[in-house]
């Protein structure tokens, strides 16, 4: 089933990945060729994509009202990973496998964010259950600028007995929660093959999912507000596990270029 990728980050990254079948490049008329735009066109050529420009109000029925930016990518399906290799992926850069688990997360958007920040801190892969819980569709990946390409996200029948699995294989579940008496991140060594679960906006998480971690979380609070976005409070998470880990695979050579 082919796919239309929308957004000039999502573009540029699902043809760098080139994970997908690519089909078509497609621009708005009269799009400035220049940027990012020379970068996906440079690309493409180098894919022997086929380019097509078409008038905006047919690239904005392409991309079904989503902000494509002049810009929208043929592809096949998304391609999911194995649990088996986020362990691969791990044992290949000598890491303690680091795992993001999404309980049933409703908002493409949210969803978009946490792996987009997700492959910033370098985990392994991520694991979503497929009923009633957002998969990689077109606005995740433009939500994410294409880092859904990059990552190995695994999609399973039921994250509760997956949970199990990975403890077998000696991870450690961490689940993010708003509740009195739980754990300050701070206060948690994070430095363990690790993974942290995240629960659905305004539910959290169900309740097997929580009663399946090994210890609880909080993120400490000090405003009128009382708890953070899911999203925002993923991400603090994720760089707090990131940095227990003395900032691992972090080139600061490559970043000062």
């Amino acid at each position: 089933m082919a796919e239309v990728i929308f957004g000039r980050w999502a573009v540029l990254e699902t043809l760098r990945a080139a994970r997908r079948s690519l089909q078509q490049l497609i621009l708005a008329e009269g799009v400035e060729e220049r940027g990012v735009i020379n970068d996906i066109l440079a690309m493409a050529e180098e894919r022997g994509l086929p380019i097509k420009r078409i008038p905006r109000r047919m690239m904005d029925d392409l991309a079904r009202g989503g902000n494509h930016q002049g810009v929208v990518l043929r592809v096949g399906e998304y391609q999911y990973a194995e649990l088996e290799q986020i362990f691969q992926l791990a044992e290949a850069k000598g890491e303690k496998p680091f795992v993001l688990l999404l309980d049933l997360l409703q908002d493409p958007q949210n969803v978009g964010t946490l792996l987009r920040t997700a492959d910033a801190v370098g985990v392994h892969g991520v694991v979503l259950q497929d009923r009633r819980g957002v998969g990689i569709t077109p606005a995740v990946v433009n939500a994410s600028s294409g880092a859904t390409e990059h990552l190995n996200i695994v999609q399973v029948t039921n994250l509760v007995q997956t949970m199990k699995r990975l403890k077998e294989q000696g991870l450690w579940l961490a689940g993010l929660d708003v509740a009195p008496n739980i754990l300050p991140i701070d206060r948690a060594d994070l430095n363990i093959a690790l993974g942290l679960v995240l629960g659905s906006e305004g539910e959290g998480m169900r309740r097997l999912v929580r009663d399946t971690c090994d210890l609880l979380l909080t993120l400490p609070m000090r405003g009128h507000v009382e708890s953070l976005n899911v999203a925002t409070a993923g991400a603090v998470a994720l760089y707090a596990a990131w940095q227990a880990r003395g900032w691992q695979g972090w080139a600061h050579a490559d970043r000062a270029r």
